[in-house]
């Protein structure tokens, strides 16, 4: 069993390699603005997923996908050296759309926001169906005028 913490430095280690290497030596002009944002290891250390970023619109995507799946065996032979491994770690590219996750959810969001506003004025003109106290409420002032009643004749005895 490998240890965690090993598998982790080795993915660090994998998207510090992958990022320079793809910053220094790929010269394909298929390859858009890039960003390899993370990179995580199985626990036998045989496969990794590398995953990345590109700014532009899904024909850069397309295009820079198509460039690091032609690059992946240099891309794995520098990593393979790298590492020192018996066995170099096969990659696999993966698109990270955290920017198209995080639009999704501001959109949720502000439709959220929309429906308590909605919620609120609807509140606001609300009325009673009944009374605006439904539940049965003795006098208070009856109790008290008691209470003070008592209190005077217990003084009285003394």
């Amino acid at each position: 069993m490998t240890d965690p913490a090993k598998v982790r430095r080795h993915a660090e280690r994998i998207r510090e390699l992958v990022a320079s290497v793809v910053r220094s030596q790929i010269k394909d002009p298929r390859l858009g603005m890039i960003t390899i944002t993370d990179a995580r290891i199985t626990a036998d250390l045989r496969d990794a997923t590398v995953f990345y970023t590109v700014l532009g619109d899904a024909a850069a995507q397309a295009s820079t996908a198509a460039a690091l799946e032609s690059a992946k065996g240099m891309l794995r032979s520098t990593v393979g050296k790298a590492l020192g491994l018996r066995h170099s770690p096969s990659l696999t590219f993966v698109l990270d759309d955290v920017q198209d996750q995080v639009k999704q959810i501001d959109d949720l969001l502000a439709q959220a926001r929309h429906a308590d506003a909605e919620v609120q004025r609807l509140a606001a003109q609300a009325k009673y169906a009944g009374d605006a106290q439904p539940y049965r409420v003795d006098d208070e002032d009856d109790e008290a005028d008691d209470d003070v009643s008592t209190d005077t004749s217990a003084t009285d005895r003394r």
